[in-house]
């Protein structure tokens, strides 16, 4: 079995609140624009960090981080970019990617929203973990940590914190 941490836009801000929720987690999954390689850095330092580049990525963080991460974890294939869309409104440029080989959860970031959905269609975890740091519209930040035991996803739970707290 393992925990894992999920967060995207965070925009080189990293909130101490994360380090508690992230404590128990064996790892972390970032949906892009980390904000810096110094960021990316420091999560990996605190957890082993599985993560892709988004837009305000600058060639730094994109030498590191690719636009697509497709992994196993236990039994389940995870497939991660930033900009992917939403459940029936899929951005034109991960279509390619689910229809090589659909994964069992789909990760992306970008819209600061947080969702998540089983996508009946696409036949996957759809995960949208809206966005951590404080650039953005969002008034909330928010992430997520769920456990992966074999196939099973399961105890999914939402941090959040009002921003400017």
């Amino acid at each position: 079995m393992k925990q894992i941490g999920i967060l995207s836009d965070t925009h080189g801000f990293w909130d101490e609140g994360l380090t508690d929720f992230f404590s128990t987690c064996d790892e972390i999954w970032h949906a892009g624009d980390i904000g810096s390689l110094e960021l990316a850095d420091k999560i990996n330092a605190f957890k082993p960090l599985m993560a892709v580049y988004g837009n305000i990525d600058d060639y730094k963080v994109r030498r590191v981080y690719p636009i697509f991460q497709r992994f196993t974890v236990e039994n389940v294939e995870v497939l991660m970019t930033h900009i992917g869309g939403r459940p029936g409104r899929y951005d034109k440029g991960i279509m390619e990617q689910l229809k090589q080989k659909s994964p069992n959860i789909f990760v992306c970031g970008h819209s600061h929203i947080l969702t998540v959905k089983f996508d009946k269609q696409k036949n996957f975890l759809y995960i949208n973990p809206g966005a951590a740091g404080n650039s953005g519209f969002h008034h909330v930040k928010t992430a997520l940590r769920l456990k992966i035991d074999g196939k099973n996803i399961s105890d999914l739970e939402v941090w959040e914190k009002t921003r400017g707290r």
